[in-house]
């Protein structure tokens, strides 16, 4: 099921007309209606919205994940020329936050601080606070910074895992190298994930479910450095 119909069958639910859904979420009734005949699909912020509003997951929301973001979501092709830089980065990912290394001295009181280096490439991930946390990850190529991602997100119930956090993370994908894969499941878990832009300008928004309820979210976005 397309998201059009999707969005179509979860307002009638509701009993509510275009008109009424624009105005409870603050959007005109030309930007549903878009919506619902395929005209137009709604950022990344819209989609969190809608998803809070009919209390369901965004992968529901949408359906074909893959398929529907990529009506407005540009995909983060990789170039040639950013390839070493991403594999790099990936990797990078992996052998830090996601592969429970160990923590390098802190750069700012209370700070935890990973880092990565490869040949002239260095990785840094730094971030403060636990349950509600802030970060940034950076790149520098001869210890000049050319790419960051700033983050920040909180835990939102009991059920959240930072176990299964790290496992998604690990799967971190070449083609989207910011958080975790566009979905992943195990066992009760679930987590979502979608960008817009490219490696050089993005945004994005991730967040895992346990048992059908939200337990977790995260907001990133970053870009290269000049």
């Amino acid at each position: 099921m397309s998201f059009q119909e999707q969005l179509q069958i979860l307002r009638k639910e509701k009993g509510l007309s275009q008109e009424k859904l624009a105005e409870m979420l603050g959007i005109s009734r030309q930007a549903v209606a878009k919506w619902e005949v395929g005209h137009s699909y709604p950022d990344i912020a819209r989609l969190i919205t809608l998803s809070d509003f009919f209390k369901v997951s965004i992968d529901k929301l949408v359906n074909d994940y893959e398929e529907n973001c990529r009506l407005s979501i540009e995909e983060n092709k990789v170039d040639t020329i950013n390839g070493k830089v991403i594999e790099f980065l990936c990797t990078a990912k992996q052998h830090t936050y996601a592969g429970k290394c160990a923590e390098i001295k802190s750069s700012r009181p209370n700070s935890h601080d990973l880092e990565y280096v490869e040949g002239n490439l260095k990785y840094i991930d730094t971030y403060i606070g636990g349950e509600q946390f802030a970060g940034e990850e950076a790149l520098w190529k001869d210890d000049i910074p050319f790419w960051s991602m700033n983050y920040t997100g909180r835990v939102l119930g009991e059920g959240f895992s930072g176990n299964f956090l790290k496992e998604v993370l690990n799967l971190v994908p070449k083609e989207n190298p910011y958080r975790g894969p566009m979905v992943y499941q195990n066992g009760q878990y679930k987590y979502h994930c979608i960008v817009n832009g490219e490696f050089k300008w993005f945004q994005g928004y991730e967040e895992i479910y346990f048992d059908n309820t939200k337990v977790y979210e995260c907001f990133f976005h970053g870009g290269t450095i000049k």
